[in-house]
């Protein structure tokens, strides 16, 4: 089978999708991706896919003209491919991807909606109008698909109670899974290390993160506090002198981007995500737990659901950095509770997140 998978960022290729991309070779299929632009692109292809078709589009452009563009090359991708089965994911993907397919008659589209971004997560004007076009684009979208395919349940029950699609069109699986061999368990350090792995934008609660670390520090002065990311240039994206006071204080450190952070998970001994973004199940909280790592994050939309709260982690409100903190200096100063969370979650996750375990759930919903 000829497998197309319509991705909206390289990286995220093989961040997100390398192993269910090498699942799907490994059963015998052919593997197309297309993605904006030529970055990582030898990466992509050491998963074993036949090509990478660049197919640029802007992700936060709401051009008529852009997006109609975005459609016509992927549909000339579609024709020339001719492939037996679409898997898009992320808002533009989704769309365009399945708009696609539909009119090149292809049987087989599964898109997945990994979390539903910034535009369902404020209620500015601006965000209203683009939500509106947004539901009538993927009502338009979704009638051409088998399944539609979600990372959490209150994404899904937003989308049925909104009739964007019927409830027997959707799926749920456990986010995108982790790799617990590359993501390996490793000893607790003796000191008290708090990671965050994010994009540095407001949403994912980063000034949270900050101002959280600070109030703990004064309490805990051995205690170290790290954003492992990069600046963005998304909506929302923060700007090196949004936190420059919080890193020259010593609150937090910031190493930047790095491109395999598994020896940051290693360096921890908690990780964090203070997200009010509109996640759909956010991949580091997985990667945590992987590692062995208790989980401190929001009571929120595809954070919550990982987390059994007092027993893997420790649930928050959003946007409450002092009520964070007191989770945080909870933390620094029981080793021992923070021992036992680490077994729970990492149990957790053998039981649940397996990225084998997700990649056996997507084989038989799309059939590949």
């Amino acid at each position: 089978m000829r497998i197309l998978v319509v991705s909206p960022k390289n990286k995220t290729v093989f961040n997100f999708r390398g192993d269910l991309i090498k699942d799907m070779i490994a059963k015998g299929n052919e593997v197309y991706v297309t993605g904006p632009n030529r970055d990582f692109v030898e990466d992509i292809m050491a998963l074993g896919v036949k090509e990478f078709i660049e197919v640029p589009f802007v992700k936060d452009n709401t051009s008529v003209s852009g997006d109609m563009s975005y459609l016509k090359k992927l549909k000339g991708v579609m024709k020339r491919i001719q492939p037996e089965l679409v898997f898009g994911y992320t808002i533009k993907p989704v769309i365009y991807g399945s708009f696609a397919a539909k009119s090149c008659g292809i049987k087989k589209v599964y898109p997945m909606v990994t979390g539903l971004g910034r535009v369902y997560a404020s209620d500015s004007l601006k965000t209203k109008l683009v939500r509106q076009i947004s539901k009538m684009l993927y009502q338009r979208a979704f009638k051409g698909c088998n399944k539609v395919i979600f990372q959490n349940p209150d994404d899904v029950k937003e989308f049925v109670a909104g009739n964007y699609l019927p409830e027997s069109k959707c799926e749920v699986v456990n986010g995108s899974g982790v790799n617990m061999e590359r993501f390996y368990r490793s000893d607790i350090p003796e000191k008290p290390v708090f990671l965050m792995v994010s994009r540095i934008i407001k949403e994912k609660g980063v000034l949270d993160f900050a101002k959280a670390a600070r109030i703990v520090k004064k309490k805990v002065p051995e205690a170290r506090f790290i954003v492992l990311g990069g600046y963005d240039s998304s909506i929302g994206a923060l700007k090196e002198e949004d936190i420059r006071e919080y890193v020259e204080d010593g609150s937090i450190e910031l190493p930047g981007e790095v491109k395999d952070p598994v020896s940051f998970y290693g360096q921890s001994s908690v990780f964090v995500l203070p997200s009010y973004y509109r996640e759909g199940l956010p991949r580091t909280i997985l990667e945590g737990m992987s590692c062995g790592r208790p989980v401190i994050t929001t009571d929120w939309t595809g954070c919550r659901e990982p987390i059994a709260d007092g027993v893997n982690g420790y649930l928050v409100p959003i946007k409450k950095p002092e009520i964070l903190a007191e989770k945080m200096y909870q933390l620094a100063t029981d080793r021992k509770k923070v021992l036992e969370m680490s077994d729970a979650a990492y149990r957790i996750c053998q039981e649940k997140y397996d990225v084998k375990i997700i990649n056996q759930q997507m084989r038989k919903i799309m059939g590949y």
